[in-house]
């Protein structure tokens, strides 16, 4: 019986992280198969409305090192839980905007609560579990990857056969009932030790960025990022626009393929360990260059394979960066992967701004040439940088 009652605890706190990692990416990224419609009904630019992407990147990397002293300080649960039932705050309320200034206001607000879950699970994991962190994670990353597809999805279903209005407001209840569920399931940590004053990290984050490997490290994810949501924001206005038309619901059902890059992820993980962080992402982004050179051939079926190649590119190349962060940080690892989250959201913020540009300069065929430049810079600085060391032990969390 008290075997049994065990077993029940740990399946729950297993599900809970899992779970948690839902909520935190339902919302993030869920406005990008609606980007065309939203233009549509706020009379503006792609370049303009990438800003409902761009601002929520914006404040994760601003609200995440901060979130990460926080709960250094009080407690994990402490942290995620609020995180998680404020998240739907302001996405019911983005159902409400009648500007578009309110709509970027209330996603700001999405990405400042973000971190409160994507940057605290992984360490609340690497607290509790006695065994089976790597199971821990994996859960923690299957919600990350199912709120991502589940959010994006649903907004583009809900939106192209009701009003726009509709799909925040379903993410807005579902992210109460999630925030819910988090607290009814995640057991209180157990083995919390308050970290050091806040300086101490501040002096560490200092060591850090006066490494040339963490440096292009960082650089690195900025460009994984990047690459990531200059493709799936502006791909969109490439397939809403003639020849193709496709409406929002069709947008939404375009990231199953972010499913393949999921799949890819523990082939990657095997890749590392047999090759190493730096043939596996030249792979990865090898692939992801040739799939965005894909996508200009104007056939569907193309362009879902170039898009594919794009994921699992993605994925891969980002399994590689975490991984090499904790082989080259030997101390405080922690603040070395919140400088890593920090470049990497503002990567994903230039991601969604700056091709916006291009778009309106030279269309989907701009925005190709300007993705495959950052990937192939990508694979120069991991061949510069990324010498081979010996891997010191590490549970490192991997932003999706």
């Amino acid at each position: 019986m008290a075997r049994g009652a065990v077993k029940g605890t740990v399946d729950r706190r297993t599900a809970a992280v899992m779970l948690a990692g839902f909520c935190a990416f339902l919302n993030l990224y869920a406005p990008q198969p609606l980007l065309p419609l939203l233009a549509r009904e706020f009379h503006t630019t792609a370049a303009g409305i990438s800003l409902l992407i761009t601002v929520s990147t914006v404040a994760v990397a601003i609200a995440a090192p901060f979130t990460g002293i926080l709960a250094d300080h009080v407690g994990r649960k402490r942290v995620i839980v609020p995180a998680a039932l404020l998240l739907a705050v302001p996405s019911g309320l983005a159902a409400t905007a009648t500007t578009l200034q309110q709509l970027v206001f209330w996603r700001f607000w999405q990405g400042i609560f973000t971190p409160g879950i994507a940057v605290v699970v992984s360490a609340y994991i690497n607290d509790e579990w006695d065994e089976g962190i790597g199971r821990g994670m994996s859960a923690y990353v299957s919600g990350t990857v199912l709120g991502g597809f589940c959010g994006r999805t649903l907004t583009g279903l809900i939106a192209g056969h009701f009003l726009w209005r509709w799909a925040f407001a379903v993410l807005g209840i579902l992210s109460v009932a999630g925030g819910l569920l988090v607290w009814a399931w995640l057991p209180a940590g157990k083995r919390f030790v308050k970290a050091p004053r806040a300086s101490a990290t501040a002096r560490a984050m200092a060591r850090h960025l006066r490494n040339s490997r963490l440096l292009a490290t960082y650089g690195v994810g900025f460009c994984v990022l990047f690459s990531m949501l200059a493709t799936f924001t502006y791909v969109n206005f490439y397939l809403a626009a003639p020849p193709f038309g496709w409406s929002a619901s069709a947008l939404g059902l375009l990231f199953v393929v972010y499913l393949a890059g999921a799949a890819a992820s523990p082939i990657a993980g095997r890749w590392i360990d047999r090759v190493g962080q730096r043939l596996t992402i030249t792979v990865a982004f090898g692939g992801g260059m040739l799939g965005i050179l894909l996508t200009l051939i104007p056939s569907p079926p193309m362009i879902l394979l170039g898009l594919a190649l794009c994921c699992i590119g993605t994925f891969s190349a980002q399994s590689a960066s975490t991984s090499y962060v904790g082989v080259v940080a030997h101390e405080a690892r922690a603040a070395a992967v919140g400088l890593y989250v920090l470049f990497y959201y503002v990567g994903g913020s230039f991601g969604a701004a700056v091709p916006g540009q291009f778009w309106s300069r030279g269309g989907w065929p701009a925005c190709v040439a300007l993705i495959a430049a950052v990937q192939a810079l990508t694979i120069l600085l991991a061949a510069l940088f990324w010498r081979p060391v010996k891997p010191v032990p590490a549970a490192l969390p991997g932003p999706v």
